[in-house]
């Protein structure tokens, strides 16, 4: 039995005992008080009318109108007088009018009064017994009406005290639960604080589990600080704190091949021209921190225009990935405002030619970083502040104007989606779940996300193919009983419509919702938490798997998002490359997997390239991975 229930079951039985042992040492004491009472009373009336009697006359009419008299008053059951041989000189009766009270009430409370008794004189002589008995029904309508008064009074007391009992109840069960709740969270490596409640052991309690979440979270916290410390000694410049060229050039390879709206956008790439005449009029230090000011302006550039990565390829030359910017003129005037801003606070001429070029899904790395090179040097002819647009790969576009997209992209979804199977599997081979990007069908081929994502985004038609890919990924999930992982956009998780949507589409198929694996980017839930919680909050209690993918860049912010119960995060390819070979990136995904593993959540290796990269994230701690070392690629018909 809980402590609570044992409580309540103590409560009531001492409002049981209270009224029992009121009303029995009520009705007792009233009872015997009365029966004093009518005693005295019998007593004395048949004292008073025998005395009457011996001095009056002894003739039968006097004698009758005094036992008459005292008779009609209406108190009385017997009056009757006897001579001393015990005959019958004068009687009067009458019966019980109790009506009103219970039988079963006189019963139990019975009086037991003996009749008065008195002799009348007549003169010396003793003329006769005056036996006088009074009438019991007042008395026992009087003791029922208290015993009633003394029930509802006790009624009203136990109603305020069994309320007063539930609010002091209520105080105590609800910071009960919220221990256990927290408790519960603990375990869920979920590091949850509590407000400490008003009473004094209740508080003890909950500022030592308190105490107890919130370390073991400040730790994490301090770990996860020293794991992002150690990936930035090794991806980030140190001068400029912006990403190496190794890192920098991987991170637009993982664009170029991605399977979402980053598959294509802008690529900058700007120079610090004559940096060693910098150098030699500025020094050291100052050049040092005009190369920083560069990078900061250009990370704050692509910040704005969400997204941006900013890279350092040599000693002079930055260049900013822009995903899902696509208006080259626009984005040049822009750049260019701040480049003159910046040189417009140095204290030395600053020549900052620059160039842009656009990237699709499926360009060549080489043939963009060549395009641009040709572009900038083109532009450093023309002027130190010249903003050039280089010619990009030449492309042939599926449709010409918006009009054309839009259709196209209602038609293709309105038709159906093809979803991809790639398996994420874990250190015995089993498998986790499958990757599922959309397809469509678009022009009589089927088109990777790559290709129409930029689109549906510009179109506004993100919450629409994010239901359709929902729609396909249950009736896939029905045919093949496999758990699937599919990727929601950031405009359908802003969108409470969506979501509210999605909730309920997915509480109509508890069994389906139990094998999603729903997959967000990192970016979203760091800087748009509010959406992100409100999402875990929807969809968690059908049973959903809710996980981050392309972690990396802000994992020590992880942290932050422990109490919404994250199933899964899948690690950056930029991490896990070559990690069979480089020791530092080791280091850092074995931490990584500790961390994700004291939260509960599992780590999931992407971009695996071969066998030796996986092996060594399960020797590492990694609880799964994918890529194309791994997946075997299941290619829609035609």
């Amino acid at each position: 039995m809980s402590l609570i229930k044992q409580l309540w079951l103590t409560i009531v039985v001492l409002l049981l005992l209270a009224f029992g042992g009121s009303l029995f040492i009520g009705v007792s004491s009233s009872r015997a008080y009365i029966e004093q009472e009518v005693r005295i009373k019998n007593a004395d009336n048949a004292n008073a009318l025998a005395l009457t009697m011996s001095q009056m006359p002894k003739d039968p009419v006097t004698l009758e109108l005094l036992v008459a008299a005292q008779f009609d008053t209406g108190h009385y059951r017997r009056v009757e007088l006897r001579d001393p041989q015990g005959e019958i000189i004068e009687q009067r009766r009458a019966g019980e009018a109790i009506e009103d009270v219970p039988a079963w009430f006189v019963d139990l409370v019975r009086f037991e009064v003996p009749p008065g008794e008195a002799v009348v004189q007549d003169g010396w002589r003793q003329f006769g017994t005056l036996t006088l008995q009074s009438q019991h029904s007042f008395a026992y309508r009087s003791l029922w009406r208290s015993s009633l008064e003394l029930v509802g009074w006790f009624a009203l007391a136990a109603a305020l005290s069994l309320l007063l009992a539930w609010w002091i109840v209520r105080t105590i069960r609800r910071p009960l639960r919220n221990v256990v709740d927290q408790a519960l969270q603990i375990g869920e490596r979920r590091f949850t604080t509590i407000p400490a409640p008003r009473t004094r052991e209740l508080r003890e309690v909950v500022e030592a589990m308190n105490q107890l979440s919130a370390a073991v979270r400040d730790m994490l916290g301090e770990e996860s600080q020293k794991l992002d410390l150690l990936r930035r000694r090794l991806q980030h410049d140190g001068v400029t704190g912006v990403l190496k060229r190794e890192a920098f050039l991987a991170q637009l390879q993982i664009h170029l091949e991605s399977q979402d709206s980053r598959a294509s956008g802008t690529l900058a790439l700007v120079r610090l021209a004559r940096l060693a005449e910098v150098n030699e009029r500025l020094g050291h230090g100052e050049t040092d921190a005009l190369l920083h000011a560069l990078a900061i302006g250009l990370d704050q550039f692509g910040k704005v225009r969400g997204g941006g990565i900013v890279g350092r390829l040599n000693g002079s030359d930055f260049v900013l990935l822009l995903p899902g910017a696509h208006d080259l003129e626009p984005l040049r005037h822009e750049l260019g405002k701040r480049l003159a801003a910046l040189r417009e606070q140095s204290r030395v001429p600053l020549g900052l030619p620059a160039a842009l070029v656009d990237y699709a899904q499926g360009d060549q790395r080489s043939v963009l970083l060549a395009s641009l090179d040709g572009a900038l040097a083109a532009a450093e002819t023309r002027g130190d502040q010249s903003l050039v647009i280089a010619e990009g790969p030449q492309r042939r576009s599926l449709f010409t104007s918006h009009g054309e997209w839009r259709r196209a992209l209602q038609e293709a979804m309105a038709k159906g989606i093809y979803l991809a199977h790639y398996p994420v599997l874990d250190g015995d081979g089993e498998l986790l779940h499958f990757e599922s990007p959309s397809r469509l069908r678009l022009n009589s081929e089927w088109q990777p996300a790559g290709v129409f994502m930029p689109w549906v985004s510009r179109l506004e038609l993100d919450s629409r193919l994010d239901l359709a890919v929902i729609d396909e990924a249950v009736r896939d999930i029905t045919q093949r009983g496999k758990p699937l992982g599919i990727n929601l956009s950031a405009a359908s998780i802003q969108d409470a419509r969506f979501v509210m949507e999605l909730q309920a589409r997915l509480r109509a198929r508890p069994d389906v919702a139990e094998r999603l694996w729903l997959e967000i980017p990192e970016s979203l839930a760091i800087h748009d938490l509010a959406s992100f919680r409100s999402l875990c909050h929807a969809l968690q209690p059908l049973g959903c798997r809710i996980g981050l993918e392309h972690v990396g860049a802000e994992f020590t912010r992880i942290a932050d998002l422990q109490d919404l119960g994250l199933g899964y995060l899948k690690i950056d390819r930029t991490l896990v490359k070559e990690v069979d070979k480089v020791a530092e990136q080791q280091t850092i995904l074995r931490g990584m997997a500790t961390l994700c593993h004291s939260l509960g959540i599992l780590a999931i290796g992407e971009g695996v390239e071969n066998r030796e990269e996986a092996l060594m994230l399960f020797e590492l701690g990694l609880d799964g991975a994918t890529g194309p070392g791994i997946r075997q690629h299941d290619k829609p018909t035609s």
